[in-house]
């Protein structure tokens, strides 16, 4: 076995395997699973962390001269992110699928909010009038030279991932530190980071949602369902509030509206996509007592951030932060930690 693969110990090569089409490897991507875990001190349990960040998930398949960027629903994003494809089609290795997230900067730090402004883009004239720079940011890698190497450690993973790439603008390597908890989490929310993600040093990686990797996150904030929205009133323009939920047993259950966090085009552009899915009934489980409330095919999802949920599975102080392509609408439930005490 040649090349990198060739550099790995013989009992990790014992772990490789002939790798599918890229495609299908991309197809199911490793999900952290939210905890309020703290304590990462056990010496039975080695772990690594990241910094959260505030972007969408991509994953990039190099096949050849070809290169494809999926959504983690499998959407793909050439058109969208052109950047990242030329950088990938420019490196000298020729088989690899990496996964990563592009972000956009604001101020030093990733803004959602602004790499909303590239989202849905795919004329190259409109991206580069757009004016937003994005960085995409790896750190896995799931195939390489033609073998599978999702069986191998994380820590063996990221040592080839850190030699298979060249690392020029706008492609990063996720940096990582070998210890953390409670204080690094508070240290990187400080610096006004969404959190950290802490992986298993010695994990595989599972094309499913595990607890191999634990998101630790400083606020809180995930995706809602749109179903329905309220008239804007006074001066506001567009709307006044969309009404938010989540999936639950196959219903989408009502988690309250926000109605805050938008700007005077996101309320117009807003309701222009609202009107066109306008429905008669609520999509909603439930009765949803909101007074001259407006009901929508619920296809759209939004990022929300918020303080906390109340007893009644309501959020309080909710803000609107942008509307995500990357995840199904069916998809959406709402997280919960995973049940480790709080240090």
């Amino acid at each position: 076995m040649a090349g990198l693969l060739g550099t790995l110990p013989e009992g990790q090569r014992r772990l490789l395997g002939a790798a599918r089409p890229g495609a299908e490897v991309a197809a199911r991507p490793m999900l952290a699973t939210l905890s309020d875990r703290r304590d990462f001190s056990d010496a039975d349990e080695a772990w690594v962390f990241e910094r959260k960040l505030d972007g969408i998930r991509v994953l990039a398949v190099r096949e050849g001269e070809r290169v494809t960027l999926l959504s983690r629903s499998g959407r793909r994003l050439n058109d969208t992110y052109p950047e990242i494809v030329d950088a990938l089609a420019a490196q000298e290795c020729a088989d690899f699928v990496l996964d990563g997230e592009i972000v956009a900067f604001s101020g030093g730090r990733t803004d959602f909010s602004r790499l909303q402004q590239r989202m849905g883009l795919t004329r190259r004239e409109d991206v580069a009038a757009s004016r937003v720079a994005v960085t995409y940011y790896v750190f896995d890698l799931l195939r390489l030279d033609g073998a599978d190497t999702r069986g191998l450690p994380l820590r063996a993973r990221k040592s080839l991932l850190r030699r298979a790439v060249a690392y020029r603008s706008p492609l990063r390597l996720t940096p990582h530190r070998n210890a953390g908890g409670a204080e690094l989490l508070a240290e990187v929310c400080a610096r006004g980071w969404e959190g950290l993600i802490a992986k298993r040093a010695d994990g595989v990686y599972e094309p499913r949602r595990s607890s191999g990797w634990l998101k630790l996150k400083c606020s809180q904030g995930q995706e809602f369902v749109v179903g329905g929205f309220t008239e804007p009133a006074g001066s506001r323009v567009g709307l006044g509030a969309l009404l938010l939920g989540h999936y639950e047993g196959g219903r989408l259950r009502y988690a309250g509206k926000v109605g805050t966090g938008f700007g005077r085009r996101t309320l117009l552009d807003l309701r222009e996509r609202l009107d066109g899915l306008r429905v008669s009934g609520s999509p909603f489980d439930g009765p949803v007592r909101e007074a001259g409330a407006h009901w929508v095919r619920p296809e759209l999802v939004a990022q929300i951030a918020f303080s906390e949920w109340t007893r009644d599975g309501m959020l309080r102080h909710p803000r609107y932060l942008g509307l995500r392509d990357d995840k199904k609408p069916q998809d959406v439930v709402r997280e919960r930690p995973s049940g480790h005490a709080a240090a």
